[in-house]
């Protein structure tokens, strides 16, 4: 992410600035960061979660969403582009241009942004009401960190490894973590 911070937006104001921009941009209490492409490991990573999603979630009343799609984390900001997001929520499907009430969130981690998903990041989607669980998948060799929302509003933390089968709860989802990093070479 590159940080502009010549100016300071309100969120209407960065809803309609960003309409007209050829890049992406995420929005941080006023501040607006461009989003950096990523690498061909990223997106191999990104799109198998995709299609494995996708696949299990067909004709279950959710969508997948990824890299495209901005969420909210409320009306009044911030607004990040996950990876890849789950929504369940009746309340997305009217949306056109923002998802406010995901289930599932997954950053694929970069080194240059991981400290950022890890915390502050992390820190601003646990904000929203729906997230049930939140997914970092490491670029850098297997490894996938899953925090779940348990029944006491704690967030737990549960990883896999190469030879896991990884689950996801809130959508009674799982696949081995092989599948996750397939054709993915470090």
């Amino acid at each position: 992410m590159i940080a502009n911070k010549d100016f300071y937006l309100s969120p209407t104001e960065y809803l309609e600035w960003e309409e007209k921009q050829t890049l992406k941009y995420e929005y941080i209490n006023g501040e607006v960061f461009a989003m950096t492409g990523g690498t061909i490991i990223h997106n191999d990573i990104t799109i198998n979660v995709t299609t494995e999603l996708k696949s299990h979630l067909r004709g279950k009343g959710c969508k997948v969403q990824m890299t495209d799609v901005k969420l909210g984390i409320s009306q009044q900001g911030n607004f990040f582009y996950p990876d890849v997001m789950v929504t369940c929520d009746a309340r997305d499907k009217q949306e056109r241009l923002i998802v406010y009430h995901p289930c599932i969130i997954i950053e694929v981690l970069s080194p240059s942004a991981e400290a950022f998903d890890r915390g502050n990041k992390f820190k601003f989607y646990r904000q929203i009401d729906s997230l049930k669980e939140y997914v970092l998948i490491d670029s850098q060799k297997i490894n996938i960190d899953v925090f779940r929302l348990n029944s006491n509003g704690f967030w737990e933390l549960h990883s896999y490894q190469e030879n896991d089968e990884l689950l996801l709860k809130s959508i009674d989802f799982s696949c081995p973590v092989s599948m996750i990093y397939e054709d993915v070479y470090f």
